[in-house]
């Protein structure tokens, strides 16, 4: 199975999925992240999939056109996660899903209150992914539950 998660920068919340994804689904899943205008990814992103033991190593920003061809032809699901922008669209036979976030990066605050953001929209596509992961058998076996800090 082909997986690809979509915003506008690829900074926040597809970044989020990525990590989270690749963490809980099995290795017989294939997961990427693209944006329709790609930045970098925000550090509050790389810092609450860290506090959870996710890996950030290999996470970018990229777009679509960044992706391996093979992938793109082979996909099974487009998810995207846009809320008041525009959400970016890929050609494709995939099934698409779509799990409307607000923009954790444009919210105002304090550091703190900034990681509660992202911890909030973290916490968000990782019920989303394990449901999505159940539906589909492709949770990791006996995985046990993330739990994204307050």
């Amino acid at each position: 199975m082909k997986i690809l998660f979509m915003c506008v920068a690829n900074s926040a919340r597809s970044q989020l999925a990525e990590g989270l994804a690749r963490h809980l689904f099995s290795n017989v899943v294939k997961v990427e992240s693209a944006g329709s205008q790609p930045s970098q990814l925000n550090p509050y992103a790389a810092r609450v999939l860290q506090e959870i033991g996710v890996n950030t190593q290999s996470l970018r920003s990229k777009s679509v056109d960044g992706l391996p061809k093979e992938f793109l032809h082979e996909l099974d699901f487009v998810i995207t996660l846009c809320a008041e922008e525009v959400c970016p669209t890929l050609l494709s036979h995939a099934k698409r899903l779509h799990w409307p976030l607000p923009d954790p990066a444009g919210q105002p605050g304090s550091d703190e209150q900034q990681l509660l953001h992202f911890r909030h929209t973290a916490e968000h596509i990782k019920t989303q992914i394990e449901e999505f992961g159940r539906e589909y058998g492709i949770l990791k076996p006996n995985h046990e539950p993330l739990h994204i800090h307050r």
